[in-house]
């Protein structure tokens, strides 16, 4: 029961990507990586020259995924995903100059960071195999079990990310479940507002310290 239920949101999720994906392709936008290194100037205050961001609010941008990070920045630009720390900074870059930071940052090797021992039994369950009687999918059916994601499928890496950045936008997600003051850019299929939603913030915490130190 428990795998048809997975398989029904991973399938819900990948058609959501896929069909971000077919509009992508049809603008004929590619990323280029020099390119990009030339204008992060300014992202790097916040996120590392590198991608590698030392403070735990910012998150890392290095290797999160060229196709992720470019949706990521084209709904910021649109407001369908409102960051305030983001403001007025893509507002007027085009899709070829956000493409073009997006390889760069993809193409940067991220750091790594160390999961809590207290949380580790916890959230490796709820990574590797959700909560069944919750109807919470596993995280490695997206983001994979090491946690690096799926690039072509739009997945982000999770591994070395900043655990209180990963707690924060699942509790934006959880949010957004029901207020659209929170996290909504998960597509149609609402795939992380409805997992979130069903996880306390304990399973959050843990679950976002697990992801962040698989290597």
């Amino acid at each position: 029961m428990f795998q048809r239920i997975v398989g029904r949101c991973f399938a819900a999720i990948s058609l959501s990507f896929a069909l971000v994906t077919v509009a992508s392709a049809a603008t004929g936008v590619k990323g280029d990586p020099e390119s990009g290194s030339k204008m992060v100037a300014t992202c790097a205050a916040c996120h590392g020259a590198d991608g590698n961001s030392a403070v735990p609010n910012f998150p890392k941008l290095a290797g999160l995924g060229e196709k992720y990070l470019l949706k990521q920045m084209k709904d910021i630009r649109s407001g369908l995903r409102p960051v305030a720390a983001m403001a007025g900074q893509v507002d007027n870059l085009s899709d070829q100059q956000l493409a073009d930071i997006a390889a760069f940052y993809d193409s940067q090797e991220r750091t790594r960071e160390m999961a809590d021992p207290d949380l580790v039994d916890l959230g490796r369950s709820i990574y590797m195999a959700g909560i069944a009687d919750r109807k919470v999918a596993a995280c490695s059916g997206c983001h994979s079990p090491t946690g690096k994601g799926n690039g072509p499928g739009g997945f982000p890496g999770l591994a070395g990310q900043h655990a209180d950045y990963l707690a924060a936008q699942l509790k934006m997600f959880r949010k957004g479940y029901e207020d659209d003051s929170g996290r909504v850019n998960d597509g149609d299929s609402k795939i992380m507002r409805t997992t979130a939603f069903e996880l306390s913030d304990l399973e959050i915490e843990a679950v976002a310290s697990y992801a962040s130190g698989l290597q």
